[in-house]
C-alpha cells in the first residue's frame, strides 16, 4: 500500500527511530492529500456513500485474525490504533498521547489520550488494548496475526498448547485506564511504528462476550463504523460519531463491493456504477491511461508481488534440492517480458524482498543475480538437482491463484517461461475466489503447488516485509509466513535490525538477512506493483496513499 512518486518514508522512519513520538504529530493532523475542485458547480457532497471495489473476506471481522486486503482494507477504517500513518507514510499520535522507551528499548510507557469511545458508546482504556493483543496472543484462539505480538512479553508462554484460554501476556501490564507499559523480550527501535498496524487495535469488552457475532458486525473506533455486510456482496461502512482521531471523512461512507472478476468492475467504473476500482485488469491496462470515460492514476507502488513455493511441497523441502530448485525456477522467470507485454510496464522487476519506495531497498544484494532471467543456468541447477531426486514426466509445477483478481495472463506468461526454459511442464492453478484460494493456502491445502503472494506493507519499515513473512515465528499459522520457512540465523538477524539505534544501522543489517532469503528463496520475488487505478469522471479526492490503498476519506464525487 503506498503512492506518490517518491514517498517520503524516511521522515517516518527517523521519526520513529528517534523515539519521539510525541512530536510526530497529533490529532488535529489531515490525511488529506488532493485538493477539491473550488468550482461551486463542482462543490462535493459530504454524505455520498463511495462505492469502491472490494473482494469478500476470508476470515470474520477481527483485527488478529484478518492478514488480506479483503477483511483488512475495511478494517484499516473501521479501526484507530495508538499511531496512524498519513498519506505518505509518517507516523502520526493517533490514540496514543505518548509513547515513551526506556534507555535500551526494551520496555516503553504508553499514554492514551481521554475521550475515546468505541462505537458502542463504551470507553477506550488501556485494558482495550493489553486485553486485545493478549487474546491475540493466546494459542486457544489461533490468530493468523498473532506473531505481530511475538516481541513482547510472556508471548512463547501464550503459544505453548494447555494455557489457560483468559491468560495474558506477562510484558502488558495496566496502570491505569489511560496508561500501561510494554514489556519486550528484545530491544525493538520499531515498536512504535509496528502499534499502528490493524492486529494492535484496541476492543471493546463486547467483543469477549460473543466474537462470533463481532465478527460479523464490529464495534469499532475508527473513522468508520459498520453498518452492513451482505456476504458475497458488500460490506457498507458509514462515519462513526465516536470517533475522535484526525482523519478528516469527506464522505458518508465506503462501500465496499465484492467482485469475483475485475472485467466487470472495470466496466462498471467507465460507466459511473462503481466509484473507484484499486487494480486494472488486464484487457485494460495498456489502454486505461487514455481513456476518456474514466479517471486514471499510475504511481510507484510499495506492494511486493511474487509467488510462494512451500517448504512442505514435493522436491521444494529446505534441503540441497529443494534450494537448487528454487534457484532454477527463479532464473526460469522473464520478469522483463511480462512486465512488457502482459503488465504494459506498469510494474518494475523485483530485485529484493523491499519495495523501491521504502527505505532500505537495494538493487545489489549479494546473490540477487538468482532474480535475473538466465534459462542456461537454470537448466543446469534444474538437472542438479535432479541428480539427487529425478523430476519425472508426471510432475507438473503448478502455481495456484485466485481468479477473480485478474491474475490468468500473468501466471500462463510465467507457466511458459518456466516451461520453455525448464523443459517441464507448468501451469497455472487458477481457483475461483479470493476466499477460498486463502483459507486453502492457511490451511495448508496446495501440498504439490506454488500459489500466488504478495505483500502490501502494514507500517513503512523493511521489517514489515520481512518479521511477518518469513521467521519462524510466523510460521505454521501464527503469522503470513504461509510457506512454513524457517531459518535461525535469517530470525537473529530480522531481530537484530529491529533493535538498531538508527534507521541506517537497521537497514544493513535487514538487507543482510534478506541475503539468506536470496539463497533460500521460501518466494519467488517476481516485481513491485504500481499503484495503479481507476475512478468515476464525477469522483473528487481519487489518490492513493503510501500503502497502496486509495484515500478512502478523501472521496467525494
Amino acid at each position: 500500500m503506498k503512492k506518490s512518486s517518491m514517498f517520503s518514508l524516511v521522515a517516518a522512519s527517523a521519526c520513529s527511530l528517534a523515539l519521539v513520538l510525541s512530536g510526530c504529530g497529533g490529532a488535529g493532523d489531515s490525511n488529506d492529500s488532493s485538493k477539491p475542485s473550488s468550482d461551486a458547480k463542482n462543490a462535493s457532497t459530504t454524505d455520498a456513500i463511495m462505492s469502491v471495489f472490494g473482494a469478500e473476506p476470508a476470515k470474520p471481522l477481527i483485527p488478529s485474525d484478518t492478514i488480506e486486503t479483503g477483511g483488512g482494507n475495511p478494517l484499516d477504517l473501521m479501526f484507530a490504533e495508538l499511531v496512524r500513518y498519513d498519506v505518505d507514510g509518517k507516523v502520526v499520535n493517533e490514540v496514543a498521547k505518548d509513547i515513551k522507551p526506556n534507555a535500551d528499548m526494551t520496555q516503553y510507557k504508553i499514554t492514551i489520550k481521554d475521550g475515546w469511545k468505541f462505537s458502542d458508546g463504551t470507553p477506550v482504556t488501556a485494558k482495550s488494548f493489553t486485553k486485545a493483543w493478549s487474546w491475540g496472543a493466546n494459542i486457544n484462539n489461533a490468530q493468523l496475526a498473532s506473531s505481530f505480538y511475538g516481541n513482547i512479553k510472556g508471548f512463547d508462554e501464550l503459544q505453548t498448547k494447555g494455557v489457560a484460554a483468559d491468560a495474558e501476556l506477562s510484558g502488558l501490564k495496566v496502570v491505569d485506564d489511560h496508561t500501561f507499559t510494554v514489556d519486550l523480550t528484545d530491544p525493538s527501535s520499531t515498536f512504535p511504528i509496528q502499534v499502528g498496524i490493524t492486529a494492535f487495535a484496541p476492543l471493546p469488552e463486547a467483543f469477549y462476550k460473543d466474537t462470533k457475532a463481532f465478527g460479523e458486525k464490529p464495534i469499532s473506533n475508527g473513522p468508520y463504523k459498520l453498518q452492513s455486510w451482505e456476504h458475497n456482496k458488500a460490506i457498507k461502512l458509514v462515519k462513526n460519531p465516536e470517533y475522535k482521531g484526525g482523519v478528516k471523512v469527506k464522505n458518508g461512507g465506503i462501500e465496499f463491493r465484492a467482485y469475483t472478476d475485475t472485467e466487470p468492475a472495470f466496466a462498471d467504473v467507465q460507466a459511473g456504477n462503481l466509484d473507484v476500482l484499486d487494480t486494472i485488469p488486464s484487457s485494460a491496462i495498456k489502454t486505461f491511461q487514455s481513456d476518456q470515460t474514466i479517471q486514471a492514476i499510475n504511481k510507484p507502488g510499495s506492494v511486493f508481488q511474487n509467488f510462494t513455493i512451500p517448504t512442505y511441497m514435493k522436491h521444494f523441502g529446505e534441503d540441497q534440492e529443494g534450494k537448487l530448485r528454487r534457484q532454477a525456477i527463479s532464473m526460469a522467470v522473464d520478469r522483463n517480458q511480462v512486465i512488457d507485454k502482459v503488465l504494459a510496464n506498469t510494474s518494475k522487476p523485483a530485485t529484493d524482498f523491499i519495495a523501491p519506495t521504502i527505505p532500505g531497498y537495494s538493487k545489489d544484494l549479494k546473490g540477487s543475480d538468482v532474480l535475473k532471467y538466465n534459462p542456461k543456468k537454470a537448466k543446469q541447477l534444474w538437472e542438479e538437482a535432479n541428480k539427487i531426486s529425478p523430476w519425472t514426466e508426471a510432475d507438473v509445477f503448478k502455481m495456484a491463484y485466485n481468479a477473480d483478481g485478474g491474475h490468468k495472463d500473468i501466471y500462463d506468461a510465467f507457466a511458459n517461461s518456466i516451461k520453455n526454459s525448464l523443459g517441464i511442464k507448468a501451469e497455472g492453478n487458477p481457483l475461483p475466489t479470493f476466499k477460498e484460494f486463502r483459507n486453502n493456502v492457511s490451511s495448508r491445502k496446495f501440498t504439490d503447488s506454488a500459489f500466488r503472494s504478495g505483500w502490501q506493507p502494514d507500517y513503512p519499515s523493511p521489517e514489515n516485509y520481512l518479521q511477518p513473512l518469513y521467521t519462524s515465528g510466523a510460521a505454521d499459522g501464527n503469522g503470513s509466513n504461509d510457506g512454513d520457512y524457517k531459518n535461525p540465523k535469517f530470525d537473529a538477524l530480522v531481530t537484530k535490525g529491529s533493535g538498531a539505534k538508527t534507521t541506517d544501522e537497521a537497514n544493513k543489517i535487514f538487507q543482510e538477512a534478506e541475503e539468506i532469503l536470496l539463497e533460500d528463496l521460501p518466494v519467488i520475488p517476481l516485481y513491485y506493483s504500481n499503484a495503479k487505478g481507476a475512478a468515476g469522471k464525477s469522483v473528487q479526492g481519487f489518490s492513493f496513499t503510501w500503502k497502496g490503498t486509495p484515500s478512502y476519506p478523501d472521496l467525494t464525487k
